[in-house]
C-alpha cells in the first residue's frame, strides 16, 4: 500500500470584529481551542471592539460532530467544533494550518508595520499560535497564551532569538481541571529552554476566558 499527497486549492473561514483602518490601536488574532468555532469564540473579545481594537479569529481546518452518531440519535445534538490537529497526520496538519494563517495575516495586514500585533492561544489554539510566531512568517509584539501551554516540539534556537525579543504571557484560571503541576512543569522547563520567562497571569475561574482578566492585558 502506498501513502501519496496531492495539493489543490482549498477555502477556509475565519471570522473578525471590527476593521483595520486609521483609528485602529492594535490587532488580535485568536486561536480557539479543541471543539470549539470560531465565530463563537469570537464573541468572548467583544470587548476589545469597543476599544479600538480589531480582533481576527481563524478557524481550525478540521470538523466534526462533538458527539458520535450513536449519541447524536439519541440527544439530537448536532454541534460541530474544530480542530488544529491530531496525532494523524500531523506533520502535514501543522504544515497546512501555518499556511492558512500566514495566508488570512497577509490579507489583512499587508506590508503595514505600524500596528501593534497580539497573537493568543486559547488551550489546543496555545500550541498552534506558538508554532505560528515561531514559524518566523509574521510580526508580533506579544504572544499569550492562555489555557495551554508551548508544544515540545519547537526550533529552540530559532525560538530564542525570536521570543526574548517578545512579550509571553501565560494567562489561566486556579481551577482549570486540564492544567496541574505536570503541566507547569513542563511549560517551565520549555521556557527556560527558550531563555524566556513569561509573565503569569492567575485569576479565579476555570478553563475560559475571563473578561476582566482580559481587560488588564490591553
Amino acid at each position: 500500500m502506498q501513502q501519496l499527497s496531492i495539493e489543490f486549492k482549498y477555502t477556509g473561514r475565519y471570522f473578525k470584529l471590527g476593521e483595520i483602518g486609521p483609528e485602529t490601536r492594535a490587532v488580535w488574532f485568536v486561536i480557539h481551542g479543541y471543539g470549539q468555532l470560531a465565530q463563537y469564540f469570537l464573541r468572548k473579545f467583544n470587548t476589545l471592539e469597543q476599544r479600538q481594537i480589531c480582533v481576527i479569529a481563524p478557524e481550525g481546518l478540521s470538523h466534526y460532530y462533538l458527539e458520535d452518531a450513536a449519541s447524536r440519535s439519541k440527544t439530537g445534538n448536532t454541534r460541530v467544533g474544530a480542530s488544529w490537529m491530531t496525532r494523524e497526520n500531523r506533520l502535514r496538519d501543522i504544515e497546512n494550518y501555518l499556511t492558512y494563517l500566514n495566508t488570512v495575516f497577509a490579507r489583512e495586514i499587508g506590508t503595514r508595520k505600524d500596528l501593534d500585533i497580539t497573537l493568543l492561544g486559547f488551550s489546543q489554539g496555545a500550541a498552534t499560535v506558538s508554532r505560528w510566531a515561531l514559524s518566523d512568517s509574521i510580526y508580533f509584539r506579544r504572544l499569550i497564551l492562555w489555557a495551554g501551554i508551548l508544544p515540545p516540539d519547537m526550533d529552540f534556537d530559532k525560538g530564542k532569538q525570536l521570543l526574548q525579543a517578545k512579550t509571553v504571557n501565560v494567562v489561566y484560571g486556579k481551577n482549570d481541571p486540564f492544567l496541574n503541576e505536570s503541566r507547569f512543569g513542563e511549560m517551565k522547563s520549555l521556557a527556560e529552554k527558550l531563555g524566556i520567562t513569561p509573565n503569569e497571569i492567575v485569576f479565579e475561574g476555570a478553563h475560559e476566558i475571563h473578561e476582566p482578566t482580559l481587560l488588564t492585558l490591553i
